[in-house]
């Protein structure tokens, strides 16, 4: 059985480094993509209420028999819950289909800046975790300017930062103030739905240590520190997505990697979307 390395999150717990996603995979074939990617080794599992399908990752968490502590299990806000009291109701309610006492990370989906409404939300996401709903608190899509408003309330400072990451939008500047912030930094679409895969880059290094092009991006990514939430449905590739620490890649290997920066985009652009 593959051992994840963790990453300590601010606020002291523990959260695997490489975990499994489902966004998009419909309610009705979550069981079975959660249920492969636990019988692989992945005990951390992302998903949100907007995905749909927390009913279907809970009964493939109860399906597992694995202990509770053993799992990692994320889940997020969506924009029509960004108010303060809203939060808890919304929060219990992904609870209940996930058929869970409690998430270990909970975050909000996206700023929606337009509505300025994500700082009473993140004191709700304060309220929760110390009501003992939620072990960790993060936010997902938030920018710089974002994060410094959470952070000027004087509270808690996210634990995690889950944004659009990979070879085409590096994410640069939020990286850095993620870093700065003490907050760490969470990578979703991490292979950019496959549109790196074929880059010379990617490919040389894949073929110098005998992988697929996919377990070399996933690798670029941990060895640069973020958590990674790579997503498959086909059994063979997400076992493949976590077959990816007995390889290392060399400095210049990264840096060919780091060099296809460009505007890749897949996802919204988090100033401008608001639900």
């Amino acid at each position: 059985m593959t051992t994840v390395p963790t990453i300590t999150l601010n606020d002291g717990r523990q959260m695997p480094q490489l975990g499994f996603g489902v966004f998009q995979v419909p309610d009705d074939g979550a069981q079975a993509a959660v249920e492969a990617a636990l019988a692989a080794g992945y005990r951390s599992i992302d998903t949100a209420s907007i995905y749909g399908n927390e009913a279907g990752v809970g009964r493939a968490i109860a399906a597992s028999g694995l202990p509770r502590e053993e799992l990692f299990v994320t889940t997020k806000l969506w924009i029509d819950a960004l108010e303060r009291d809203a939060v808890r109701p919304a929060l219990e309610a992904s609870l209940e289909r996930l058929g869970l006492n409690a998430v270990d990370l909970y975050l909000i989906h996206w700023p929606a800046p337009a509505s300025d409404r994500y700082l009473g939300a993140w004191q709700g996401l304060e309220a929760a975790r110390d009501a003992g709903l939620a072990a960790s608190i993060g936010v997902s899509n938030f920018l710089p300017e974002h994060l410094e408003r959470v952070v000027a309330l004087g509270g808690t400072v996210p634990a995690v930062n889950q944004v659009e990451l990979h070879p085409a939008l590096q994410n640069c500047a939020t990286q850095e103030a993620n870093t700065r912030l003490g907050i760490a930094t969470e990578a979703w679409s991490p292979l950019a739905q496959s549109a790196v895969l074929g880059e010379a880059a990617v490919v040389n290094a894949a073929a110098a240590h005998g992988v697929t092009p996919a377990q070399a991006v996933l690798r670029w990514h941990l060895q640069q520190g973020r958590i990674v939430i790579p997503k498959s449905v086909t059994p063979e590739r997400i076992a493949a997505n976590l077959d990816v620490f007995g390889f290392e890649l060399s400095a210049e290997e990264l840096a060919a990697i780091d060099a296809l920066e460009r505007d890749g985009r897949t996802g919204p652009h988090p100033a401008d979307f608001n639900g």
